[in-house]
């Protein structure tokens, strides 16, 4: 007998959907959205949809397998657990625990997921990453600035009078909130586009802002020279509440608004319609992930900071410089769950160059990389290093639930869960400040075990048994501890599967910022406490024409990587229907230069590497722009990391995948 169940989206995404899963026979065999969800309101995405076929499909991995002679074969869990163990203790014993590295992304949002870091904690601490390819350097970029990275709730969307969707589409990542765009345009809201990209959400903009890819910061920029000229600042704010404001304006002092227009390719005219916007208060701008993956990237979000201060939009109901949410995961207690003061020795690499780390580093060298909740292989740029490093070390374990690109280099796979097969709840920092409960629906298929089980068979193999001697339920009551005044419990979000937390609804209000200064920093004290000049500038991309035109000549073209349609990153490519390929999507002028139709075979290169794929033509671009969705891979063409940089954000804490200049020419396979 089928019953129906309300359950959560486990997927890293700004909406973090409420569901209502049916199951029957102990299998789970439909999905859909929960209509009681605040937020969600029972509409759901196709990824959402796809966890079912994702959990139910012949193809994903069901039993421990070992690597011999080149190929897998099955193993017991006990001879993998005790192979992987012993492995371990040699290396601790042998070169110490920081020869260890625990490659680590955000497949899933499972509050339990975090329990890894506790592992490789109460083992003594290991190599571990820093930083994100996602969101890394605008975070860093808000907390210079604010303090701490917080946007206001969705429904204030409704108090804004100008909403300002800067380089985020989000019809494709977050479609609660484009639902909410278009209630407040009915309600008399003017909306504004600014991307590279003549996406979905632009169509429905008041007006549409075309920009040369990078050069966000600079437009940001423009716009302010603007204000101040005109008189529009807001200058109670920057008297009042602000540090550093001579600085930025020696800065924008130093550039025309005729030079800036040049760089950005956005017309002079524009910016001056943009100031008066931004004046017309309350504005809230919307920033997207991809403005910050360049190496100006976190100057980039600090100059739309700036911007928003300038303007007197901060601390506003309907304002706001809206980019993450981290108020929301802050309301837990990470540290007691990962037992952070349990590590002894530690050692970080960035995420971004996590394979130069593995091929140079020495006194430890990396023996041994443990790989959870992510596809480096695929997903890290310059693949073709990452690929080469993870096949460099002495023992690569991989868990999984699918045989992905960095599984095939494993020497052991482990099979885990999937969120309809454990317990956990979860939350999204980028959007919304609910939490959902996602109760246990199904067993798992074959031999597949949660990541939890793992972590608590290997502990109790190398002697600390007793960190991991708690029940699924403790630890998510552990989890929940601070909200517990705020009446929260496991008990109360079991009962009602959907909870808000207790969060600031419009940040800044009462104008108090957890900065050096207490007030909003144009000139960061944060960022001069990290070695750096805090100071604003007027940086553009690394492979751009204004910081290498050689380069340029080269390689004329700006590729952009956005999040796929059907997929979250990498995961659903192996259950797609249909004839899976490579899709190289390009601005107009591009296949009116090269003489290039829809579908025509392409070959897209850099001195990195190449792919090759079929084009589509964009129906709007910015001139010279091409997109290739990331997270495809190898067997259908991908990855196309192969072609971007393993760079490092100016503050060190990003990636630069979208600061990556290429060529194209039609192929003849």
């Amino acid at each position: 007998m089928a019953t129906v169940k309300k359950a959560a989206c486990p997927l890293n995404c700004w909406d973090s959907c409420g569901f209502l899963v049916t199951v029957e026979n102990d299998k789970v065999v439909k999905v859909d959205g929960d209509p009681t969800h605040p937020i969600t309101q029972g509409k759901i995405c196709g990824r959402g949809r796809m966890l079912e076929t994702r959990a139910n499909s012949p193809e994903r991995l069901l039993h421990p397998l070992k690597k011999e002679n080149g190929r897998f074969v099955q193993i017991s869990w006990e001879k993998a657990l005790d192979e992987i163990a012993a492995k371990l203790q040699e290396i601790k014993e042998k070169y110490g625990t920081t020869a260890v590295m625990h490659s680590h992304d955000y497949a899933n949002n499972g509050i339990l997921k975090n329990l890894d870091q506790r592992f490789f904690n109460c083992y003594g601490g290991v190599t571990e990453l820093y930083g994100s390819l996602c969101w890394g350097s605008g975070i860093e970029a808000q907390k210079w600035d604010f303090g701490n990275a917080w946007s206001h709730e969705p429904n204030d969307i409704y108090n804004s009078k100008n909403i300002v969707i800067w380089g985020r589409n989000v019809s494709r990542t977050n479609m609660h909130f484009y639902e909410k765009l278009l209630e407040a345009k009915k309600q008399g809201a003017k909306l504004y586009v600014i991307d590279p990209i003549y996406n979905a959400t632009a169509k429905i903009a008041d007006e549409y802002i075309s920009i040369k890819p990078g050069m966000d910061g600079l437009l940001a920029a423009g716009i302010m020279k603007e204000m101040l000229r005109l008189g529009l600042e807001d200058r109670r704010f920057i008297e009042q509440y602000s540090y550093g404001f001579p600085d930025l304006l020696s800065l924008l002092n130093k550039t025309s608004l005729e030079e800036i227009s040049k760089m950005t390719e956005v017309p002079s005219e524009i910016m001056t319609k943009l100031a008066y916007l931004y004046a017309d208060k309350p504005t809230a701008t919307y920033m997207g992930l991809g403005l910050q993956r360049y190496k100006n990237g976190g100057n980039t979000i600090r100059l739309i900071d700036a911007l928003v201060a300038v303007s007197g939009n901060i601390g506003v109901a309907g304002g706001g410089a809206n980019y993450a949410n981290l108020q929301v995961g802050q309301s837990f207690a990470f540290d007691e769950l990962t037992a952070v003061n349990k590590r002894t020795a530690h050692r970080q690499f960035s995420i971004m160059k996590q394979a130069e780390g593995v091929l140079e580093v020495v006194d430890p060298a990396i023996k041994m990389i443990i790989v959870t909740c992510g596809n480096p292989v695929t997903q890290v740029p310059d693949s073709a290093v990452v690929e080469r490093a993870f096949s460099s070390v002495e023992t690569l374990v991989v868990i999984e639930q699918y045989m992905t690109d960095t599984a095939k280099l494993a020497d052991y796979v482990l099979p885990t869960t999937t969120a309809f097969e454990e317990e956990d709840f979860y939350y999204s920092s980028m959007y919304h400040h609910y939490v959902n409960y996602g109760p246990k629906l199904a067993e798992a298929p074959g031999e597949a075990k949660s990541d939890l089980w793992i972590w608590r068979q290997l502990a109790k193999r190398l002697g600390f048994e007793q960190d991991f001697n708690f029940s699924r339920e403790d630890w998510l009551k552990m989890t929940l501890k601070p909200l517990e005044k705020h009446g929260i419990t496991l008990e109360i979000l079991k009962a009602h599967s959907t909870m808000e937390l207790p969060v600031h609804k419009i940040p800044w209000q009462d104008y108090q910022f957890p900065t050096p200064s207490g007030k909003y920093e144009f000139t960061s004290l944060i960022g001069q406490s990290k070695g750096k000049s805090g100071l604003l500038t007027l940086a553009v991309p690394d492979e751009s024409k204004w910081s290498n035109s050689k380069r340029a000549e080269k390689y004329p073209y700006s590729l952009l990587t956005i999040h796929p349609l059907r997929s979250n990153h990498s995961q659903n490519y192996p259950i797609l229907k249909g004839n899976v390929k490579l899709k190289v999507e390009i601005a107009p002028n591009i296949a009116e230069q090269l003489g290039l139709n829809d579908g025509d075979a392409v070959r897209v290169w850099n001195d990195r590497s190449e792919v090759k794929g079929q084009v589509s033509i964009l129906l709007k671009a910015h001139p010279n722009t091409i997109n290739i969705d990331e997270g495809i891979w190898k067997r259908y063409g991908g990855s196309v990391n192969n072609l971007t940089s393993s760079q490092e954000s100016d503050n060190g804490l990003g990636s630069t995948l979208y600061d990556c200049l290429v060529n194209l020419e039609k192929s003849n396979d």
